[in-house]
């Protein structure tokens, strides 16, 4: 019998160097304000997004580490869901990138194929986040994964076969979750409700959807 996999991608919560918008900032210790919000989202139990995963895995970087144990979890690190490596833009913010070579970033954003960076194309990290997708989670079972905005980013991307070039008008927030499951080969992508009675069932919609990411827009684009 086929085994069916429940996975819940779980992006890291907020770094001072996410709020400044640097490249590479899930390689900071969170900030308080992350380090709370986390421990908020955990501590909506088994009804709360995150549900009753069986086993975790995180990013090697800090701030996924940090994130899965602020939620109550006993992580393992899994090389593939490490950030996008971003070569000689890591540590630096995406305006100073944007000012000092606008061309590269803007050649970056528009070309998935491209590494102006001296680092991974988003291609390269889609096929990489692709394969332990498709290979990397035998067994079966419930699994959080702690990773970045942009490994996310290219996991739905990779389940919904959109277009690379597409996945920059996807916005992933600090511990955004997507629910992910798999019966055989096939990967869908789930929305669900709140338990009823819960605060959030039939609270209003604040806002509207984000706008299209643009290298103007905060990196969690960036990861």
């Amino acid at each position: 019998m086929t085994p069916t996999t429940g996975l819940r991608l779980v992006a890291h919560a907020h770094t001072a160097a996410l709020r400044r918008a640097v490249f590479g900032a899930g390689d900071d210790d969170l900030d308080e304000g992350g380090r709370r919000a986390a421990l908020a989202l955990a501590g909506q139990g088994r009804g709360g997004p995150l549900g009753t995963g069986e086993r975790c895995l995180t990013s090697p970087a800090v701030a996924a580490v940090q994130t899965a144990y602020a939620l109550g979890l006993r992580p393992t690190v899994e090389a593939a869901l490490a950030d996008c490596g971003y070569g000689g833009w890591s540590g630096r913010s995406l305006a100073d990138v944007g000012a000092r070579e606008p061309d590269a970033l803007r050649r970056w954003w528009e070309t998935p194929e491209a590494a102006p960076h001296g680092g991974e194309s988003l291609v390269a990290l889609r096929e990489r986040v692709g394969a332990w997708l498709d290979g990397g989670l035998g067994g079966g079972g419930r699994v959080v994964a702690v990773t970045h905005p942009m490994v996310v980013r290219v996991a739905v991307g990779h389940v919904l076969q959109l277009p690379t070039a597409s996945l920059s008008r996807l916005d992933v927030a600090p511990l955004a979750v997507v629910r992910l499951s798999r019966h055989g080969s096939r990967w869908q992508l789930q929305f669900t409700a709140p338990p009823v009675g819960s605060a959030a069932a039939g609270a209003p919609a604040i806002g509207g959807p984000p706008g299209p990411v643009r290298p103007g827009r905060r990196p969690d684009a960036a990861g």
